[in-house]
């Protein structure tokens, strides 16, 4: 097992000859040469070794964080120092002086960052399990077993503790349940659990929950009803309230297609239609462009029309699903078209 450092900044900038800098200053381009900084290479029992305690460091540090009487750990940052308790943040902050340590305290970082974008939480578990995994490893390898035996043997372990945890795994039921799961997440702190499991009973287990932080010293728990979509109005002059610059629209029709409109003829009855019911129309399409979107604008400005359009939200088949989603959601406001219709075709059933 070999380890080295990566190349870091030149070391040296210099000329190939002195005939090269008689050329430059004859009016000639300069060529130098870019020396990077000697590489650090160990092979075997010092590399693993180095690995080793680089692991041990890490996970050392990482681990008095575990279960509930778990201590704090104080980062030097700047400004003030900072007192975390969390795995990931600690692991992330943590960078060992020798590369080759450093090389192996990458390992946990990397574990706790995998686990902390698949699970949300865990990552000290997952150090302390990394680094024990780790150390009795490089023990076999080094009485002389092979790594690739022992690589598939890890492999059927876990596939095997999986099925295990998964059959003695407990499904989450009742506010009780949440509030402890949350109160742990946030490091047992039951107030923080306790505003999380209110969240979820307000929303209900299929609604959005969102954290952000707060301009005061407040926290609150704050219920918006509705569906909010990560996209904004495709042209500014759809705006209806230009002191917030925002669109505003009371029992708008809304017509949501996966299809891009580039001509005002193919959604000019149902213009028609919405304009004789004196209905705002608010259009979510793959896109809006050339002829379409200028003739919507101009109609805007006039007064003829009252609408407003975005961009339909996600990609792909996930796009399909969320333009699902909101034409539940509007309900009989909602004029939906899908790949497999035309536009105009959906007249054939009335709007009312």
């Amino acid at each position: 097992m070999a380890s080295a450092n990566a190349i870091s900044a030149a070391s040296l900038l210099r000329p190939l000859s002195q005939g090269w800098a008689r050329r430059a200053r004859n009016g000639r381009s300069q060529r130098f040469v870019v020396r990077a900084d000697a590489k650090d290479i160990a092979f075997d029992q010092k590399s693993r070794a180095a690995l080793q305690a680089g692991v041990e460091k890490l996970a050392n540090a990482v681990g008095v964080t575990l279960g509930p009487r778990g201590r704090n750990v104080v980062l030097d940052e700047y400004g003030s120092p900072k007192v975390v308790n969390d795995g990931v943040t600690i692991a992330r902050a943590i960078e060992l002086y020798d590369p080759m340590e450093n090389a192996g305290a990458a390992l946990i970082r990397e574990v706790a960052s995998k686990t902390n974008d698949s699970a949300g939480d865990g990552t000290t578990t997952a150090s302390v399990l990394a680094r024990e995994i780790i150390k009795l490893g490089l023990l076999s390898v080094t009485s002389g077993a092979n790594p690739v035996s022992l690589k598939k043997g890890i492999d059927k372990t876990v596939q095997g503790l999986i099925q295990e945890l998964e059959n003695k795994a407990r499904p989450v039921k009742g506010g009780g349940d949440i509030k402890a799961v949350a109160s742990i997440s946030a490091g047992n702190d039951e107030f923080i659990g306790s505003m999380i499991a209110e969240a979820i009973d307000k929303v209900g287990p299929d609604g959005v929950l969102s954290i952000e932080s707060s301009s005061s010293f407040e926290t609150t728990v704050d219920v918006e009803e509705g569906m909010e979509i990560d996209r904004g109005y495709i042209s500014p002059q759809f705006v209806t309230n230009l002191e917030k610059s925002i669109v505003e629209f009371e029992n708008a029709k809304v017509l949501i297609t996966d299809q891009k409109i580039t001509s005002i003829k193919e959604i000019l009855p149902i213009l028609e239609k919405t304009t004789q019911l004196r209905a705002p129309l608010f259009i979510i399409a793959e896109d809006i462009t050339g002829e379409a979107l200028a003739t919507l604008v101009v109609n805007k400005l006039r007064g003829i029309l009252n609408v407003a359009a975005i961009k339909a939200p996600s990609f792909g088949e996930r796009r399909k699903a969320v333009l699902q989603d909101i034409a539940i959601v509007t309900g009989d406001h909602c004029l939906r078209v899908l790949s497999d219709h035309t536009i105009r075709g959906l007249l054939s059933g009335g709007i009312s």
